[in-house]
């Protein structure tokens, strides 16, 4: 594609590089030893977030440098630049994990910020941990310029006592460890083969949920999220999504007439059908109130409550993410999706086809047993689900694959914090139809909403994680399995009922019907409520104080900004 087809004159990057008055800005890019040829291109964003945090994200340069030759062979100006990431592996079980639902504000803020102050005409994203994912295809939204995204890749599966393991099998060792079922040399020989290579938690949890949403919704390259981080055919897949970035920029086609609500719904839809991380149902909203288009927490809910569950993916299934690699990809289950009625086909993707076109050629896989047709579901109904309830006006959500049971009656024992959870938990000061409550973990209340999954891990790994609840206005990580119900809202922070909840209330939660009861009366909960106080922030300054100050409810995403609805000027218009 020869730079020519593209008009300079009604792109982004002419504010920095067209006339006269913009010889101190070229002056710039030939320091950099760009051509006058190059500096007439289209300026196409590359951005990853590579770093040296965790193996989620070591292999994204890599794979920058894979679409920087795309872009240039297809006519354009590649330039590559980095944000951050927080890792949820790491950032677990302390005080670390407050920055990570923050950080996806953060991804989105720094890349609108990078492409706005230096005028880049579009995108190409390339993300690893689990919160850059929809904080990249956020900024996409929120820009709107033609815009690929692209996963980097999960990683390969452990290998311990001769089985499949992931970083979650870690966890809840810790947890056999403290009840005595693993001994300190077993636990230390897990944790040294869990995680082998470079990638993404390999399990169904936050990352490759959203890494099929990124297919579904239609804004990543078919195939494109299959394969292990180490396999250099994932090279292949970037060079490709630089070359369909610059046709997008000569198609005229952007990110919001792809993610319509049709789209997001698909989206929601294979959340659903993988049993996938419940964070979807926290990030599919914040992504949307970038366009401005209404899809709420119980948006989602409806369309788990209607979606069967065909992928028998970790953490409750079987299989990971390489499996499903091995068996032909995110296109095997859109293709099981789309022939059984699920999936919206019209939906336009980044190939400037639709979902259909797309996989006209794939042939559904018969001669494995990770996805299911849709006409012999593992469940009839979603991996996930949403609740609501007394406990929950505004809706909570559960992952619910692989549970044995999905109703439980039980007596509340409160915590206020995560960190008094799990020493109670460690310390084994419950018992058998618990429902342990951790609040004033919410987007405003943590502040940041952080993730259980010490504490959940620990419940399983001590072997109780079928015969205690646990219900919080935090979140739970992607890896987390057992009746673990999150997203309570509205949240203890802002006086939610479940800041009201007393040790020894009973509650009530059926999965099936979809609800979440305290069964304490109004009048009871009245008195309660008038000597209630919230508890003090004791995060002051930074960007923990500016995220409490500015997030809402986590119904609609946990967002920090008016989004789509109040847009004036979009970005790719300037």
């Amino acid at each position: 594609m020869d730079a020519k087809t593209f008009d300079k004159s009604k792109l982004p990057s002419r504010h920095v590089t067209q006339g006269p008055s913009r010889a101190p800005h070229r002056s710039y890019y030939y320091a950099m030893g760009l051509t006058e040829e190059e500096i007439n291109r289209p300026f196409v964003g590359v951005a990853s977030c590579w770093n040296e945090a965790a193996p989620c994200n070591i292999s994204l340069m890599r794979q920058a440098q894979a679409v920087k030759t795309g872009v240039k062979e297809a006519g354009g100006t590649p330039r590559e630049f980095c944000t951050i990431t927080v890792t949820d592996g790491i950032a677990m079980g302390h005080q670390g994990m407050k920055s990570s639902l923050v950080s996806r504000e953060v991804i989105a803020d720094s890349i609108e910020l990078t492409m706005r102050g230096h005028s880049y005409d579009a995108l190409v994203g390339i993300a690893g941990c689990d919160k850059s994912l929809p904080g990249m295809m956020m900024s996409m939204l929120r820009l709107n310029v033609p815009s690929v995204f692209m996963y980097g890749g999960s990683i390969l599966p452990g290998r311990f006592k001769d089985r499949d393991v992931t970083v979650v099998d870690v966890f809840e060792g810790v947890g056999m460890h403290n009840a005595g079922k693993m001994s300190a040399a077993e636990l230390h020989e897990l944790e040294c083969v869990a995680c082998p290579s470079a990638g993404s938690c390999g399990g169904q949890f936050t990352a490759n949920t959203m890494a099929c949403v990124s297919e579904a919704i239609g804004l990543a390259l078919p195939g494109s999220a299959g394969a292990p981080a180490p396999y250099e055919s994932r090279d292949a897949y970037a060079h490709e999504s630089g070359k369909a970035v610059m046709r997008l920029i000569a198609d005229g086609l952007r990110p919001r007439e792809i993610c319509t609500r049709k789209a997001f719904e698909n989206a929601a839809i294979i959340v659903a059908a993988t049993g996938g991380s419940t964070n979807g149902a926290l990030h599919l909203p914040a992504m949307a109130h970038e366009v401005g288009i209404d899809f709420d927490l119980f948006d989602v809910a409806e369309i788990f409550k209607r979606t069967p569950y065909i992928a028998d993916l970790k953490p409750g299934g079987k299989y990971v993410a390489k499996d499903v690699y091995d068996i032909g990809g995110v296109q095997q289950i859109l293709k099981a999706l789309l022939e059984g009625g699920i999936l919206h086909g019209d939906c336009i993707t980044v190939t400037g086809k639709t979902l259909a076109q797309n996989l006209e050629s794939v042939k559904f896989n018969h001669d494995q047993k990770v996805v299911f047709p849709v006409s012999n579901p593992i469940t009839p109904t979603g991996g996930v689900v949403g609740l609501k309830g007394t406990l929950a006006p505004d809706g909570a959500i559960v992952k619910v694959a692989g549970l044995k049971t999905q109703k439980f009656r039980g007596t509340a024992l409160c915590f206020d914090c995560e960190e008094d959870a799990f020493q109670a938990v460690e310390d084994r000061k419950y018992k058998a139809g618990d429902v342990i409550i951790i609040r004033y973990e919410g987007p405003k209340g943590g502040p940041g909403m952080r993730e259980m999954l010490s504490t959940t891990a620990a419940l399983y790994g001590q072997g109780a994680g079928d015969n205690v609840a646990l219900i919080t206005d935090g979140r739970f990580s992607g890896g987390t399995r057992g009746l673990c119900i999150g997203h309570v809202g509205p949240e203890a922070a802002v006086g939610g009922p479940i800041a009201l909840v007393q040790d020894g209330d009973i509650i009530t939660i059926d999965a099936e019907k979809g609800t979440l009861d305290l069964e304490v009366s109004e009048e009871e909960l009245e008195r309660r409520r008038k000597t209630w106080k919230a508890p003090p922030n004791v995060y002051q300054s930074g960007a923990l104080r500016k995220f409490a100050d500015q997030v809402g409810p986590a119904r609609y995403g946990a967002v920090t900004h008016a989004g789509g609805k109040a847009e004036v000027l979009c970005y790719a218009d300037i």
